[in-house]
């Protein structure tokens, strides 16, 4: 399978197109290579895959391979379902905790957090062995959301734990606002792609900004920066808390370094894509402006 994906790889195609119906061969032939990529990832999808070294640890070496392609959408379907029902508790439960200072409301929201994160690193394992497409660091996002979950959910009440608790439990709400924006609008843009063939069957609704987002999407990056701001704010609150002289709990410091993290991580990977797109773009722009004043002064 790797021979087949070497015998596919475009960037072999280094000739330099002279004239128009050059430039317009390569063209095809790159879109037929990317059709024939996504043909050959529906076949791998149904092969049996090994477990990575997160699902050996949890269910040992239990084949997750979904060989039924009916079964395997169905298994992605609930994925997307679990993450918006839970999504849509985790915003109602935080919208309250912002209204009603109850430590059991906390709790139970603390709670949620910490089970909905393990469950969504679980089932994302297993859809990535079935052939879902899940980029690197929005997988590790979740892993270190889980383990943030955990250290709230052990902060024992006290002052600090008071100073942070409004920021916190608003930060969760706007990510739960964002993850409900974001799920609808890639669920459009994803079934939209599907059909044209550019998607694999298998591909998800993911945190973040990504290459295919592009057309249609652009408008949720602001949202997402201002996401990201929030992390490095809690962070900045989380270090200077830190820093009083009441403060003895190892949660303060742990979650400001934690937060700090997922804001770098975060930052880093959407503004790369949207470098990458941006130049792309721009590359794209100067060649059609270039084509037009070729065949302009061909004309004359």
């Amino acid at each position: 399978m790797n021979g087949m994906y070497w015998m596919l790889n475009s960037k072999s195609l280094k000739c330099i197109p002279e004239t128009k119906d050059e430039k317009e061969l390569i063209e095809s032939i790159k879109q037929d290579i990317e059709s024939r990529k996504i043909q050959l990832e529906d076949i791998q999808s149904v092969l049996p895959g090994k477990n990575g070294l997160y699902l050996q640890i949890i269910l040992g070496s239990v084949n997750v391979t979904i060989m039924n392609k009916e079964d395997s959408m169905k298994y992605k379907e609930e994925y997307e379902r679990f993450k918006l029902t839970v999504t849509v508790i985790i915003l109602i439960l935080s919208a309250q905790s912002i209204i009603f200072s109850y430590r059991v409301l906390d709790a139970l929201l603390h709670f949620l957090l910490v089970w909905y994160y393990c469950t969504l690193t679980i089932r994302e394992s297993i859809l990535v062995v079935n052939g879902s497409r899940i980029k690197g660091w929005w997988r590790i996002n979740h892993f270190i959301t889980t383990v943030q979950a955990g250290v709230i959910i052990v902060w024992p009440d006290g002052l600090m734990y008071d100073l942070f608790r409004r920021q916190f439990t608003l930060y969760t709400c706007y990510i739960s606002i964002l993850q409900f924006l974001q799920f609808n609008y890639q669920q459009g843009c994803l079934y939209r792609l599907r059909a044209l063939g550019e998607r694999h069957k298998m591909d998800i609704t993911i945190e973040g900004f990504h290459s295919w987002m592009w057309r249609g999407l652009s408008f949720l990056l602001p949202f997402l920066y201002i996401g990201y701001i929030f992390q490095l704010y809690n962070a900045y609150t989380l270090y200077n808390l830190s820093k009083h002289e009441k403060c003895v709990e190892w949660q303060v410091y742990c979650s400001a370094i934690i937060f700090f993290v997922l804001f770098l991580g975060n930052m880093f990977t959407t503004s790369r894509v949207l470098h990458q797109k941006l130049t792309e773009t721009i590359a794209k722009s100067l060649n059609s402006s270039c084509e037009k004043e070729s065949n302009s002064n061909k004309i004359k």
